[in-house]
């Protein structure tokens, strides 16, 4: 007997001493009529289309090389950001429905202006409407975690050669009280500050020396060899950045005087410096993955703790649900479930091409927060591999035998298994303005992967 479906049929016949195949199935998309009919048509009548499409998206993805070309400032160099201009991570959304976090980190960000002295000052400001909140995404940038750029902020440019587009990402702020952990204390402020007049005189001359000597930086070559030495470029990037150090270690002791001194400090105990670098990499090279009408791929993903959102190549929109809590976490001493916010941060977008939770199976220390054990890392890539068209070609993954990560979220099979993808992530503090709480995994919501395959079917392009 072959039994399809309910495993309790077939143990109803087992029981009965007759042999008994179980085939592992169920009703596609829950058997919603809409979503079944939109697989339909995508799997149907516009299939071939629709592979084609697919096809040079994964292409995208997988083949952009971009390269860190240099540090600016914001205002020098963003699209579209004027002087009155605060970036946020995440889709759009009004400032009364801005979390704690990130209205904490806009707070901060406005101080560090000069535009107010105190959080009540800039709250008034920014709720009169004299202040531009953008999302960063609709300007070239992107901002991990609760990160908000002002225009005095200095950004790295990352430039990618095949589509000559640029995109932008703020100086990782490092850890501790700093406003992209959802902190507005005079400390956090003055963080901003650091990053603007001390970081940046030295590592920009410092940015410099290493093109001008050897060329602009391959970031995903980079990020590669993190993933040989345990990263999965999102939670963990300590090797990859490292090896970015390495590369501009020439340049920072050229440096002269205290100041020298006190970056190399800063940097030396910011683990998490490439991240930023590399999501803006991954930022220019959805940008060009998204020019491709047609398509069902998945080119970005979001987060701005109160939505979640994603686009799809060919359509210039967002599609959200509400942003989902942070799972399987580990909370620091004295915090727990109930200090947790929301997930938050633009930095999802590694998952679109084979990192972060893609890469879960390269990284040991992801391992700790998916049962503790490589089996449960390795399960997480598995997951992802079972809704992405594609594999990388250049990020592989020793403890699979070197095979490519999982690239090119195909919404079709995330609404058919209902497996979205896992975004390795840190937390941040709900309503006390504490900083990091912890770090954990967020589970992508469905229902903005539901909006958005019926958003292909509707498009002119299906």
């Amino acid at each position: 007997m072959v039994n399809v479906g309910l495993r309790l049929f077939g143990d109803a016949v087992r029981s009965q001493g007759v042999g008994v195949v179980d085939v592992d199935w169920r009703i596609p998309a829950g058997g919603d009529p809409a979503l079944v009919a939109a697989l339909t048509t995508t799997y149907g009548t516009h299939s071939a289309r629709i592979e084609e499409a697919n096809a040079e998206v994964c292409r995208r993805l997988d083949s952009a090389a971009p390269v860190l070309s240099g540090l600016a400032t914001a205002r020098d160099v963003v699209p579209g950001m004027g002087d009155r201009t605060l970036l946020h991570p995440g889709p759009p959304l009004a400032w009364e429905d801005v979390c704690d976090p990130l209205r904490r980190s806009a707070h901060a960000a406005v101080m560090a202006e000069g535009w107010a002295d105190t959080p009540e000052a800039a709250e008034a400001l920014i709720a009169s409407g004299d202040v531009d909140l953008q999302p960063a995404n609709e300007h070239a940038t992107v901002g991990p975690m609760a990160t908000v750029l002002g225009p005095s902020a200095p950004v790295f440019v990352v430039e990618n050669p095949q589509s000559g587009a640029r995109a932008f990402a703020g100086i990782n702020q490092g850890p501790g009280a700093a406003p992209w952990f959802g902190v507005e204390t005079p400390e956090a402020v003055a963080r901003l500050v650091l990053l603007r007049e001390a970081v940046r005189p030295v590592l920009e001359p410092a940015l410099g020396a290493t093109i001008e000597s050897g060329g602009p930086i391959d970031i995903f070559s980079v990020a590669a060899q993190g993933l040989q030495m345990g990263d999965d470029a999102h939670m963990r990037t300590q090797a990859s950045t490292n090896l970015l150090i390495r590369a501009l270690l020439p340049g920072l002791v050229a440096a002269d005087g205290d100041r020298g001194v006190k970056v190399a400090r800063f940097l030396a105990t910011n683990h998490l410096l490439f991240l930023n670098v590399v999501m803006a990499a991954a930022k220019t090279t959805s940008d060009w993955a998204s020019a491709v009408p047609g398509s069902s791929i998945v080119t970005g993903m979001a987060r701005n703790g109160t939505t979640f959102g994603i686009k799809v190549a060919g359509l210039d929109r967002w599609f959200t649900a509400p942003a989902p809590d942070v799972g399987q976490a580990l909370f620091h001493p004295g915090y727990g479930p109930a200090d947790a916010a929301p997930d938050i941060g633009d930095s999802a977008v590694l998952e679109t091409l084979g990192l972060g939770g893609a890469a879960a199976a390269a990284s040991p220390a992801v391992a700790t927060f998916l049962g503790g054990k490589m089996a449960g890392a390795v399960a997480a890539t598995r997951a992802m591999e079972s809704i992405c068209a594609g594999r990388s070609t250049r990020f592989r993954i020793p403890y699979l035998d070197f095979s490519g990560s999982p690239i090119g979220i195909d919404l079709r099979r995330v609404v058919t298994l209902e497996v979205t993808p896992r975004i390795t992530t840190g937390i941040l503090d709900a309503a006390g303005g504490r900083g990091q709480v912890g770090a954990g995994v967020a589970t992508a919501p469905l229902a903005a992967f539901q909006a958005a395959l019926l958003g292909v079917v509707e498009s002119p392009e299906a």
